[in-house]
């Protein structure tokens, strides 16, 4: 395939879609496929069959529409109808009521201008809602693979590099590295072989944005590897993912065969005399391979353990070439920048941390889901307009963003910006995106116990620090939560937080203590007040210099 048949095909498949009077997209994301999405699909074309009605209307499954808690839901994409809780007698309305008497089912429909969507800027999650997860024609028909054919005939693998640079995109894996500045030290390499790796490895606790990403979109992720390929100069890419998400791995085994099967993956991409393939590599679901050295060190067939740095990936990664690594929702942003500009993109978010960012709403909050908001939105309006405030009307007291290597911002900090550097202030971080919301009925001790052990199973065990460190820190706050610890116990505990966040090898140990630690700052009174002795104790963070 080349630039002109590519064209060609988007032309087509638009024209196809327009013969019909209705497309009826239902979600099939892992979310909403367990609870009757599957079924939901057989119902609506088991209807438009009954009514007469198949021929001018397409039932096909999309990515996840956003409001996971409401699912399954469906959208009528004539009109723009949103529908939340379809179950099979709501299909068969949708169908009969609906598409053949243009009446819309009001008590299941979804109010797509309120506040839920009105505050979301979709630019990774885009095309969920709009296509159909598993055909590529849908996605070259809403420009797809339009970002890697500008990039192979009219720029060069520097220009590339600089457009990503200008953009001010930042590593959406936590870290948030610069990702220009990552490829840039990639493709001033001069080895042999050069690698593009996709960290898929998602495992923070209530995280789901790569996954629905991968799901719903997956050729948006490989286009964005391809055109890292050549503007680093990099001809094999390869995607590590957990074992745990089947359905997408699933969809990206079918993306990559399509990709291929049009010229648009392998070999003399566009007619050029660009080569680039993508595998994919099952992870076992250990968390500490989302660290880029024990990610490398796994896809190679050895044991996932971090390694110390330097050096780093971009000049001794993957078999000691240079590598890139990025996260899905990084590869995500990447054909939008190409194709509309560095400047559209760093007009969106903050100075320092542009564009936008993928949350999974989760825990205490009404409504859960994945949501897409531009950088440096306050916590207040996520929580309170987007999110709905908490799920049964009770009292906000924390959220916790960035998984078990966050930390919980407390009621305090409402109105603060939602950017790399804002978050840090707190003790917290952007993480990939997870974001739990907790109320006055949830215990901050408890909370902390619950990602400790979660750190402690995770564990890789390599370094000292982290493999004994967070038992004991563990060990400490069971003891608090039973109200069997002393004063002693607590100021051991603040201890042990530093030096494992001090001495630790990689960034687990590393980040492990930023719970309790944010916690301990914010919620200090938790902790104290079950102590055994804690009458007339003042915490060493209250002292005045000298006491």
């Amino acid at each position: 395939m080349n630039l002109e048949e590519l064209r060609e095909l988007s032309d087509q498949e638009n024209q196809r879609q327009a013969t019909f009077r209705h497309r009826i997209l239902y979600c099939s994301s892992a979310g909403c496929v367990p609870s009757s999405g599957e079924s939901v699909k057989d119902v609506l074309l088991e209807t438009l069959t009954e009514k007469g009605l198949s021929q001018s209307c397409e039932v096909i499954g999309t990515g996840c529409l956003g409001m996971c808690g409401e699912g399954p839901m469906v959208f009528v994409q004539s009109d723009k109808t949103l529908y939340q809780r379809v179950d099979a007698t709501v299909a068969r309305r949708i169908v009969v009521e609906h598409i053949a008497q243009g009446k819309k089912i009001k008590e299941n429909e979804v109010e797509t201008t309120g506040p839920f969507f009105a505050s979301q800027v979709k630019i990774v999650l885009e095309n969920l809602g709009r296509i159909n997860a598993e055909s590529i024609n849908e996605y070259i028909a809403q420009g797809g693979y339009e970002a890697l054919a500008k990039v192979l005939t009219e720029m060069t693998p520097g220009e590339v590099v600089e457009e990503v640079r200008k953009s001010g995109l930042r590593g959406r894996g936590g870290a948030g590295y610069l990702t220009g500045l990552k490829w840039a030290l990639v493709l001033k390499g001069t080895a042999p072989q050069k690698y593009i790796v996709c960290n898929a490895d998602e495992g923070d606790p209530g995280a789901f944005m790569d996954r629905s990403v991968l799901e719903g979109d997956p050729h948006r992720v490989l286009e964005g590897m391809a055109v890292a390929g050549y503007a680093v100069g990099a001809n094999q890419g390869y995607i590590y993912i957990r074992a745990e998400y089947p359905l997408a791995i699933e969809r990206l085994h079918l993306a990559i065969k399509q990709a291929e099967k049009n010229g648009l993956l392998g070999s003399s991409i566009l007619d050029t005399r660009f080569n680039f393939r993508i595998d994919l590599r099952i992870g076992a679901g250990a968390y500490v391979c989302g660290e880029e050295t024990a990610l490398l060190r796994s896809l190679m067939g050895r044991r996932g353990r971090p390694t110390p740095r330097p050096p780093y990936p971009p000049e001794k990664g993957l078999w000691g070439m240079p590598t890139s690594i990025n996260n899905v929702e990084t590869f995500a942003n990447i054909a939008p920048i190409i194709n509309r500009g560095s400047a559209w993109f760093s007009s969106i978010g903050t100075a320092k941390s542009t564009g936008t960012k993928v949350f999974a709403l989760a825990g205490k909050i009404k409504n859960t889901g994945l949501i897409e908001v531009p950088m440096g939105i306050p916590l207040r309006e996520i929580i309170f307009d987007i999110g709905g405030g908490t799920s049964d009307g009770t009292e906000f007291k924390a959220a916790q963003t960035g998984g078990p290597s966050g930390g919980c911002i407390p009621k305090e900090h409402l109105d603060l910006p939602v950017d790399y550097e804002s978050l840090a202030t707190v003790g917290s971080i952007m993480g990939s995106g997870g974001l739990i919301v907790m109320d006055s009925t949830s215990s901050m001790v408890d909370v902390a116990k619950y990602f400790m052990e979660f750190c402690v199973d995770e564990s890789c065990g390599k370094c000292v620090p982290c493999r004994v460190g967070t038992k004991h820190i563990h060990g400490l706050l069971n003891k608090i939560s039973k109200g069997e610890a002393t004063t002693d116990d607590y100021e051991l505990l603040k201890d042990l937080c530093l030096m494992v966040k001090e001495t630790s090898l990689c960034g687990l140990g590393q980040s492990a203590p930023n719970p309790v630690l944010s916690t301990m700052r914010f919620f200090e009174e938790e902790y104290t007040s079950l102590l055994r002795n804690a009458e007339g104790f003042i915490p060493s963070t209250q002292k005045e210099p000298g006491q």
